[in-house]
C-alpha cells in the first residue's frame, strides 16, 4: 500500500483515520455504495451530528454521505435537516467529485439549496471562513441550476402536495426550483 501497488481498502482507510484523528474528509469515495436511512443517521452521529449523537455508527466521507443522502428520491426529514450541518462543519469536502456525481444525475438544485443554507448559517454564526469556502461552489451551481421542479428528498409525495409545499415554501427553495418546507428556522439548533 505504502509503494501505491495495492489500493487501501475502505476498512484501512477507517482505521488511519481512527487511529491518527485524521478529518473524515479523507476516506475514500465511493458514488455507487448506498446505505441504509438507518446507516445514513448514524453516520451522520459518527461524525458529531447532534440530532443523532445517540447512534453509533461507523464514519464514512462527508462528502459520500452527503451525495447518498441527496440522491434518494425519499429520505426522512430529520436526516435531511442534518445535511447543511455536514456542509457547515465539512466546507473543505471534495467538491469537484460532489459536484461531478450530484450534475450527473441532475441533484444540483439539491446540493445548491443545501450548501445555501450552510451558508446562510455559517453567517448567522460569524464563520467567514466556511462562507469563503462555499461561495465558488455556489457559483458552479448556480450556473448550472435547474429550471424542472424538484423535492428535496421527498418525491413520493401526492402532487397535491407538492401544490402546496411550493405555495408556502421559502424564496430560498424557490429560487432551486425545491418544494420542501425546510428553512433556517428549521436549523435554529445549529446556533444553540
Amino acid at each position: 500500500m505504502e509503494t501505491g501497488k495495492r489500493n487501501v481498502s475502505p476498512e484501512v482507510a477507517r482505521r488511519v483515520v481512527d487511529l491518527f484523528g485524521v478529518d473524515a474528509t479523507a476516506l475514500p469515495l465511493d458514488s455507487v455504495e448506498k446505505h441504509s436511512e438507518e446507516e445514513l443517521a448514524a453516520e451522520l452521529g459518527a461524525l458529531g451530528y447532534p440530532g443523532f449523537a445517540h447512534l453509533a455508527g461507523r464514519p464514512r466521507n462527508p462528502a459520500e454521505i452527503l451525495f447518498d443522502a441527496l440522491d434518494r428520491p425519499d429520505l426522512d426529514v430529520r436526516t435531511t435537516e442534518g445535511l447543511p450541518w455536514l456542509v457547515l462543519q465539512y466546507p473543505h469536502l471534495d467538491w469537484a467529485w460532489l459536484l461531478r456525481e450530484v450534475k450527473l444525475r441532475n441533484r444540483q438544485n439539491r446540493l445548491g439549496f443545501v450548501v445555501s443554507l450552510a451558508a446562510n448559517m455559517a453567517r448567522r454564526l460569524h464563520r467567514e471562513d466556511v462562507v469563503q469556502s462555499l461561495e465558488p461552489v455556489l457559483r458552479e451551481l448556480e450556473d448550472a441550476r435547474l429550471v424542472k421542479e424538484d423535492t428535496l428528498c421527498q418525491e413520493s409525495w401526492p402532487a397535491s402536495r407538492k401544490k402546496h409545499v411550493r405555495s408556502v415554501r421559502s424564496r430560498l427553495a424557490a429560487h432551486w426550483n425545491l418544494d420542501t418546507r425546510l428553512s433556517e428556522v428549521d436549523l435554529a439548533h445549529y446556533t444553540a
